[in-house]
């Protein structure tokens, strides 16, 4: 009777941590398929990459070129955002209602833009680098992670032609980025299978490696 009671509260705790963990959007162990935390600036990959088409390369330039695709420099954003402080549509709101009350137009500044300007140390005001402002990093919390025990070398998937989509999802669709695939080891092997089979179109006469040294070492 109490090995019973026992095992009942072992499973009621364990699954009220459970749904805890869930609740609290938690990274727990396994495949984190879904996973899509809460970023200090909500970043837009629907606006960017899907309306304004921006290529993938321009933030994460080490993607053709490095082991790791890279998170863009603050400096990157502000190449753009120098300049465009909120949507146009705040733009136009702004004018007519400057026009309406007859004063002077105040440029709109986006809440999330606000954000990037304090770790920037950037005036929205006189568009200008502000002394009296201190930069900070921006803490980006990654979404994909594999163990440390697998190297994924982006360079060479991108080279050989492989489409960002592949492993990412429709990312020009997201406006917060998710988790789509489960990035297991078996996943991996049976996508390089696929190729070497000819079963990807886009990687028709491709040759993609099964061997287990190419992951780890």
């Amino acid at each position: 009777m109490k090995r019973s009671i026992t095992i009942i509260i072992l499973i009621a705790l364990v699954a009220g941590t459970y749904i805890y963990a869930l609740s609290i959007n938690l990274n727990l162990p396994g495949v984190h398929t879904g996973y899509a935390p809460e970023q200090p600036i909500a970043f837009s990959h629907r606006l960017h990459s899907g309306d304004l088409q921006i290529q993938c390369l321009y933030c994460h330039t080490g993607a053709d070129k490095s082991q790791h695709a890279g998170i863009p420099e603050a400096s990157t954003c502000m190449n753009c955002h120098r300049f465009v402080t909120s949507s146009w549509d705040a733009v136009k709101i702004e004018e007519k209602k400057a026009e309406e009350e007859k004063r002077e137009f105040q440029l709109p500044v986006s809440e999330e833009l606000k954000k990037l300007y304090a770790a920037v140390g950037f005036n929205p005001e006189t568009l200008q680098p502000d002394a009296g402002l201190q930069p900070r990093p921006i803490e980006w919390i990654r979404v994909h992670d594999l163990p440390d025990f697998v190297v994924f070398d982006h360079s060479r998937h991108v080279n050989a032609g492989v489409n960002c989509q592949q492993c990412h999802g429709a990312v020009e669709t997201m406006e917060k980025v998710a988790q789509v695939e489960d990035l297991t080891m078996g996943w991996c092997v049976n996508c390089h299978r696929d190729v070497n089979h000819g079963e990807l179109p886009d990687l028709q006469g491709r040759f993609a490696s099964t061997s287990c040294v190419v992951c780890h070492y």
